[in-house]
């Protein structure tokens, strides 16, 4: 009685992914991806309601937008039934601690589960992100200089319910940030037997009071914007290896 009545499968006519990719969340960061392998010439397949590009040499994809943890975990379990194997997904966050600012990047180690995904995906003990995948992308984003800060976020479904209390209890427990898809993509991978982790960008400050979104600006749009570049080529050599 426990089967699950719908599989993830590859289809009639669907691509072949290769085993290395990126999974933007946001859509103005798919938008950018687009414009980047529109340019390069990457082939454009059918994902639901997101966008998959392939790139031939070196063989990589790029998927998104999915924003929240459900729509990012169907498109991680379809893309994962097409082959993709070594995911890097790419979303924002908002700081829980006065030390991260906007336009800073967390590379995330597991996540507090308040969404309610994951929690239909059974895996015995903690959830983290693929240690390889990390130190691959911390060792790329040392190159150019930019530090990656390591640490827990807390992933929730209820955007317009990120109280106080939670945020001052959270952040003096150490979690960096807060998002909406991490842990679910986490435990989805993990359920899945694939490797993935994640790069956040900080766009907003949860902790300042009042509130002040940075994510509208267009300095962050700059940085959002070069965030995809990176990726992309970083994955490029992920691939590549």
């Amino acid at each position: 009685m426990n089967e699950v009545v719908v599989h993830p499968v590859r289809g009639k006519n669907e691509p072949q992914l290769p085993a290395c990719g990126l999974l933007l969340l946001i859509p103005s960061e798919a938008r950018q991806a687009t414009q980047i392998s529109g340019q390069g010439g990457w082939a454009r397949h059918f994902l639901f309601h997101s966008n998959l590009h392939l790139a031939e040499s070196p063989p990589m994809f790029w998927a998104g937008p999915a924003v929240g943890a459900p729509m990012a975990v169907i498109c991680l379990e379809k893309l994962i039934a097409l082959g993709a194997r070594r995911i890097i997904v790419c979303g924002w966050c908002g700081s829980l601690q006065p030390d991260l600012a906007v336009g800073e990047l967390v590379l995330p180690t597991w996540g507090i589960s308040e969404e309610g995904t994951s929690g239909h995906y059974p895996v015995t003990g903690k959830v983290e992100s693929s240690p390889r995948l990390r130190k691959g992308l911390k060792d790329f984003f040392a190159d150019t200089g930019k530090e990656l800060r390591e640490g827990p976020v807390w992933t929730t479904d209820a955007l317009y319910r990120e109280t106080r209390e939670k945020v001052v209890r959270y952040g003096s427990e150490g979690i960096l940030g807060a998002d909406m898809e991490c842990s679910a993509l986490l435990q989805v991978a993990a359920f899945r037997g694939v490797e993935l982790a994640a790069v956040l960008m900080v766009s907003d400050l949860l902790w300042q009071y009042p509130w002040q979104p940075a994510f509208q600006s267009k300095a962050f749009r700059r940085c959002s914007q070069g965030l995809v570049a990176d990726l992309l080529r970083c994955v490029g050599g992920l691939a590549a290896v």
